[in-house]
């Protein structure tokens, strides 16, 4: 199992960019799939991008082109760049983390604790 911890958002204008980090600690060995969702209130979580263990991205495509998924895995750390910020951005980003234990033969998934972003016009 992987303990995720998010920071690095706030509130910044229109037009702006945020960096959010996760820090993974825990079986990060077995970490399979880091992604980065949204969730407004009253409504379910949704993808915005995703990084594999092999490198692979994978956006919505919402957000292509606006935010980048990178990692450095020397501080077990994925990170969302976010540029040209909208006030449609405005959410809850929560890290996510799909782990997979061959010794106990079971999937795991993730969960940060959230950090708001808002976006002011």
């Amino acid at each position: 199992q992987v303990q995720l911890v998010e920071s690095g958002g706030g509130l910044v204008q229109t037009g702006g960019s945020l960096r959010l980090s996760c820090q993974a600690s825990g079986s990060v060995f077995s970490i399979n799939v880091t992604g980065w969702y949204r969730q407004a209130p009253g409504k379910e979580r949704e993808l915005v991008a995703a990084i594999s263990r092999g490198g692979s991205e994978n956006y919505a495509d919402s957000w292509k082109g606006r935010f980048t998924i990178s990692r450095d895995n020397a501080k077990n750390t994925v990170y969302l760049q976010m540029n040209s910020l909208k006030p449609e951005d405005t959410d809850v980003y929560y890290c996510n983390a799909k782990s997979y234990s061959v010794l106990l033969r079971k999937q795991y998934n993730d969960w940060g604790q959230g950090t708001q972003v808002t976006v002011s016009s």
